[in-house]
């Protein structure tokens, strides 16, 4: 297994759609393993393949406690269950340490083929709710921060930049050292 950089956003990879996943091979199942591996490390819950510059419908992700609860969702397709919207506060390994509330639908029902190439489909609510539509827009090029409103986003931007910039000094001082 090795672990993958992440994109941090401005990067406009970010916004590129990923293409279906035509079969699932050997390759594939490597990529989800490292993108488990990379997601753990990170810390985070979830990751889209997007994420880490494979623009393809992969997501992998772990809401356990114990990390030992993980998910592979391939093509993915989310459909909402209900109306009814709930606000969760969001994070992403692309946007990091920022944090804001997003309203998505509260109950939705996600299809999807799992690393055996077989179809499944389950309902979700809640946390994994949340992680799968947030997830879900990582694959379409979309972020949680354009949820949000053009001065927090500017923000969310600038503070992301200057943290990039501060883990590559960071970065050349071990080097040097």
């Amino acid at each position: 297994m090795a672990l993958l950089p992440i994109l941090s956003f401005p990067d406009p990879r970010l916004r590129t759609i990923a293409e279906p996943v035509e079969e699932v091979t050997d390759e594939i199942r490597q990529l989800a393993a490292d993108m488990f591996e990379t997601m753990y490390e990170a810390p985070g819950i979830g990751l889209a393949a997007t994420q880490v510059d494979r623009h393809i419908q992969l997501i992998v992700m772990d809401l356990s406690e114990h990390k030992d609860q993980p998910l592979v969702f391939i093509n993915p397709k989310v459909t909402p269950l209900t109306e009814e919207t709930q606000p969760y506060e969001e994070g992403c390994l692309s946007v990091p340490q920022i944090y804001d509330k997003v309203e998505r639908p509260s109950r939705v029902k996600i299809e999807a083929i799992n690393l055996e190439g077989q179809a499944f489909e389950i309902e979700a609510d809640e946390l994994l709710a949340v992680c799968i539509q947030h997830e879900m827009d990582h694959l379409n090029g979309k972020l949680f921060v354009d949820y949000l409103s053009p001065l927090k986003r500017q923000r969310a931007r600038e503070k992301v930049e200057k943290l990039t910039r501060q883990r590559q000094k960071d970065k050349v001082a071990v080097k040097r050292g």
